[in-house]
């Protein structure tokens, strides 16, 4: 029994349409039928068994090997050369008939007669229930028309015999299960992009002993300080960093980059990736499901199983459809009884069959969520990562985007290129203060004091206390005296004279830089200047989105001259710079309640708030976990090109949908009366309950192609 997703263990299956039912086996949901699909991930590679599709493989072929005989017995005199007739009489012919299709119509049909029953106790009524029903009304009649010709009336008879239907409901069976069987093949194809990544993954590493030795291992053997060798050729084991070494690595499967990418000692890689040259030695720094391609297929598969708000239009319509079809069957038989041609009642019965048949809804259940499957992979596969389906349709609305300045417009890699000490110290002086300092700190910019104090050797002290203030600096006792480092304001509020270098500063920010003030014992005794260039990617994406209709808005922490500096490089009109971390989300709010759709994109951890109040949130993949964490979308590459695209993506996914719900109403709309015998007063003419079966099974496989159409947009 199906239990909601909320329950305790996580089940391990679950309805791509109806994401909160979920169980520990196999099965299909209680509310559209549909098979469930699995849940835990299988992180080795190793291709899981589609249980489902093997099933109805079996019953189609065993339905395709009885329908064949069954169509020659029952249809045989239409055939050229000798009529059936004279092979068997009509009463044989008939008993024949009824051995053919009882196996189809009750082994090769049962799923559909379960799912049926299932629909009718949960008062979840779904096209298994018109399935269920029209099949088993087609062959019990047949059967008790067979084996007691004598109960029915005139007006069931055509030259006097009473009509069977064995053929219709053992073809329908069998092109339902068609249908199943390529439904279920397409729905497989979806999660190409998730093998492909699964199957990038490496079985064994090089690990390097504490002797130097070196030793193959199982890669889920690996743990976090290991050393590994990756040899030229090979792929990266884990996560890690470059102790040692250089190589040119392709990441293309990972970020949609197809250019290789150069790494050297103490840069990181990603598992999977492959080392085109140069050997390294790395230090593994995230193994198993923290990996990155762990983290990259787990998001996938959850965002895949997510529901778009547009599927609410589906379930709507779904509501009320399966009634109504019922109703419209109903009256169907009743005008058909009344005011058919003869016999009548035999005609009445199988338009009823008919329209139940072919309004089998299942196009319209599977037109929003094929969709997101599909985009959700293709989006893997560029290094976009949607974390739910909802993301996606809001991503199409965004209109305004708030991007965080360092790390997300620039490199992140922020370089000290300025020292300019104060009269009584030298750089190597303030360099040792500021590096002694900043190494307690997680920012970007305190790495790069760090970074440049190492490449000179210095030797750094250890601080007796240290705190970060955000959106200021930082204040730390350093061998008993006390240490400011931040701001011109930070420092000016704490009664330290600046003066002499704000002029110096004015310049460093006029050219983009960051100044940096440093007090020691309440004086000030020095300025340093830190670079942030900007990505070469960063303008052509700016201009891309300009062309899309976003206003963009630089949103920073940085002093106002720098962030100007670099809005001019990019054309960004807007700029809030001198912003702290807590007063981001308030930004958002504020922009919010002028009616504007926000995205924002950052990359750090006093981004998060303001990712989580955002419509979208936005994140760098080479940015914190916990930025992460808080977006809807991230950039695996953490560049602003996969946000160009993340949106494009987004409006071809919702125009899919769209085309999907369009296919699939303007079908049930033109089928239904057909089926109804509305072209009969005028043409003469009915839908027999086969062709309404593969019209029907037709359908879905078309929503699905449709959907699958989204692999091959191109999204530059």
């Amino acid at each position: 029994m199906a239990t909601k997703s909320q329950s305790n263990p996580v089940p391990q299956y679950t309805c791509p349409m109806h994401p909160e039912i979920v169980q520990d086996h196999p099965g299909h949901c209680p509310i559209c039928g549909m098979a469930l699909e699995t849940k835990a991930l299988d992180l080795s590679g190793a291709p899981a068994e589609n249980s489902e599709l093997k099933d109805m493989t079996r019953r189609f072929w065993f339905a395709v090997l009885l329908s064949i005989p069954l169509l020659v017995v029952s249809m045989g005199e239409m055939l050229p050369g000798t009529p059936i007739s004279q092979w068997f009489p009509p009463s044989q012919r008939t008993i024949i008939e009824l051995l053919l299709c009882t196996p189809i119509a009750t082994w090769a049909a049962w799923p559909f007669y379960l799912r049926a029953i299932d629909s009718i106790k949960s008062r979840s009524l779904n096209m298994f229930t018109l399935i269920g029903l029209g099949v088993s009304v087609a062959f019990i009649y047949s059967l008790i028309a067979t084996l007691f010709p004598h109960w029915f009336p005139d007006s069931f008879r055509e030259q006097g015999e009473v009509g069977v239907y064995f053929e219709s409901s053992a073809v329908i069976v069998t092109l339902i299960l068609l249908g199943q069987v390529l439904e279920l093949r397409a729905r497989s194809r979806t999660s190409d992009a998730l093998k492909s990544l699964l199957g990038m993954q490496i079985k064994q590493a090089h690990r390097i002993g504490a002797d130097g030795s070196e030793e193959d291992i199982p890669v889920e053997h690996v743990q976090v300080g290991d050393r590994l060798r990756v040899r030229p050729g090979e792929k990266i084991p884990v996560d890690g960093i470059i102790e040692s070494g250089s190589g040119t690595l392709d990441e293309s499967m990972m970020t949609g980059e197809p250019l290789p990418s150069h790494r050297q000692a103490g840069e990181a890689v990603i598992g999977a990736t492959i080392n085109g040259e140069g050997s390294l030695v790395i230090r593994a720094e995230k193994v198993g499901k923290d990996t990155l391609l762990a983290r990259i297929v787990t998001m996938v598969s959850e965002a895949q199983r997510s529901r778009a708000p547009i599927q609410n239009l589906a379930d709507r319509v779904a509501a009320y459809f399966v009634p109504g079809v019922l109703l419209i069957s109903m009256t169907t038989f009743i005008v058909w009884a009344l005011l058919g041609p003869e016999p009548s009642m035999a005609h009445a019965l199988i338009n009823a069959i008919a329209v139940l048949i072919i309004a089998c809804p299942c196009a319209l259940g599977l037109a929003t969520p094929i969709s997101i499957m599909v985009a959700t992979a293709k989006g893997a596969g560029l290094g976009i990562l949607f974390k739910n389906a909802e993301a996606i349709e809001r991503l199409r609305q965004v209109n305004t985007l708030v991007i965080d300045k360092t790390g997300t417009l620039t490199e992140g890699h922020p370089e000290l290129v300025d020292l300019i000490p104060s009269e009584g110290y030298d750089e190597k002086n303030l360099l040792t203060i500021a590096a002694s300092v900043e190494r307690n700190s997680e920012h970007p910019i305190a790495a790069a004091i760090v970074r440049q104090a190492k490449q000179q050797a210095l030797d750094l002290d250890e601080v007796d206390s240290f705190k970060a203030i955000p959106g200021k600096g930082v204040k730390a006792s350093l061998l008993g005296v006390n240490v400011l480092l931040g701001s011109n304001t930070f420092l000016t509020e704490s009664g330290i004279d600046c003066t002499a270098a704000l002029e110096q500063a004015k310049q460093f920010r006029q050219q983009g830089k960051t100044a940096l003030f440093i007090a020691h014992n309440q004086t000030f005794i020095g300025l340093l200047g830190i670079a942030d260039p900007v990505k070469p990617t960063t303008p052509l994406a700016i201009r891309k989105l300009h062309e899309q209709g976003v206003h963009v808005v630089m949103l920073t922490g940085d002093n106002r001259i720098t962030a100007q500096s670099v809005a001019e490089q990019l054309n960004i009109k807007e700029v809030r710079a001198e912003v702290l971390p807590d007063q981001k989300a308030q930004v958002i709010k504020s922009l919010q309640s002028q009616g504007r759709v926000v995205a924002m994109a950052g990359d750090g951890i006093n981004d998060a708030p303001a990712l989580a109040q955002a419509d979208v949130g936005i994140a760098m993949g080479t940015g914190t976990d916990i930025a992460m964490e808080s977006a809807d979308v991230t950039l695996v590459k953490g560049d602003l090109q996969g946000l160009v695209k993340a949106k494009k993506l987004s409006h071809l996914t919702l125009a899919n949908i769209k085309q999907n719900l369009f296919f699939a109403f303007a079908y049930n709309t033109l089928g239904i009366p057909i089926a109804a015998g509305v072209l009969y007063p005028a043409f003469g003419l009915l839908l027999s309950p086969v062709i309404a079966a593969a019209a029907m099974s037709f359908s879905s496989v078309s929503v699905i192609a449709n959907a699958l159409r989204l692999k091959n947009k191109t999204l530059n």
